[in-house]
């Protein structure tokens, strides 16, 4: 149960467009939404974000609130915040609008100050075009209904759902200019490509499954041992998983003839357990 030590190479010809994309269509923009998964802080940043976006005013959305270790992210909101970025954090799966409402406000805000410059040149005020964007399955197409306040946007449990540039109108102060979702040509950081296959963002044929659910279960030894015992009972990890899985094997009825352990259905139940929220709330990221 070894995983791949392989540099892993992924850069779809749609990501490559929609960069292409975003330039042709920046200086349309008066605002950035940067959308980042919670529970990943800094794995989900774009890594070349600043030159994509250049110097137009951003908000940094953390999405997935609601399922992340809250001090540990916590630890990143203040962290960004130092760095001088205006940080909002969004719980987009339950009722309370207060954070979506927030980041209309401070939009707005942001629009007084430009609508200004414009009224200053003798130009009519104009509806704010944010052009929101972040990697696969972070989030955006739930925000942008929220925003809307109903379904307009697609959402998929899988990334790479959105293909293509699309205006959304909110109202009639704020337009939405939808990417879909971006990543880098190489992961020469192998915690960082795994930890966004653990939480959806790569597709789960980029990496092989097997590397996958031996990742999660060392990084959740190492962060949240707590949270393996009370899932799977594990309360050592041997070197190379075998007694993990086999204990998983046996616990959750992943056993071939012979009462041999299927590795491969166990390797699908750690996934599938991470992706479903069964380890509570997590945050793989930390602060170096």
């Amino acid at each position: 149960m070894n995983e791949n030590k392989t540099n892993i190479n992924w850069y779809p010809g749609h990501m490559a467009k929609t960069k292409r994309e975003i330039s042709e269509k920046l200086n349309l923009i008066d605002v950035v939404y940067e959308v980042i998964d919670a529970r990943m802080p800094l794995s989900s940043k774009i890594v070349d974000i600043d030159d994509l976006i250049k110097d137009k005013p951003r908000i940094l959305v953390m999405t997935k609130y609601d399922l992340c270790d809250e001090i540990e992210t916590g630890k990143f909101v203040k962290y960004y915040e130092e760095q001088g970025y205006k940080v909002i954090t969004c719980d987009l799966m339950g009722n309370n609008n207060s954070s979506v409402k927030k980041l209309v406000d401070m939009t707005q805000d942001i629009m007084k100050e430009i609508n200004k410059k414009r009224a200053e040149k003798g130009m009519k005020p104009r509806a704010g075009r944010v052009l929101i964007v972040g990697i696969p399955n972070a989030g955006k197409s739930t925000l942008i209904n929220r925003l809307v306040g109903k379904k307009v946007a697609g959402v998929g449990n899988t990334p790479g759902f959105t293909k293509s540039l699309s205006w959304i109108r909110i109202n009639k102060d704020l337009e939405l200019l939808d990417s879909p979702g971006i990543l880098w040509p190489k992961f020469e950081d192998q915690e960082v490509a795994h930890i966004l296959a653990s939480l959806s963002s790569i597709k789960e044929e980029i990496l092989n499954i097997d590397d996958i659910a031996c990742f999660i279960l060392r990084k959740l030894f190492e962060l949240y041992p707590e949270k393996l015992e009370e899932r799977y009972g594990i309360v050592e990890l041997d070197e190379d998983l075998i007694e993990a899985y086999d204990l998983i094997a046996a616990r959750r009825g992943a056993l071939g003839r012979g009462g041999v352990a299927d590795y491969e259905k166990v390797s699908n139940i750690i996934v599938k357990d991470l992706k479903n929220g069964y380890f509570g709330k997590i945050t793989f990221d930390r602060l170096k």
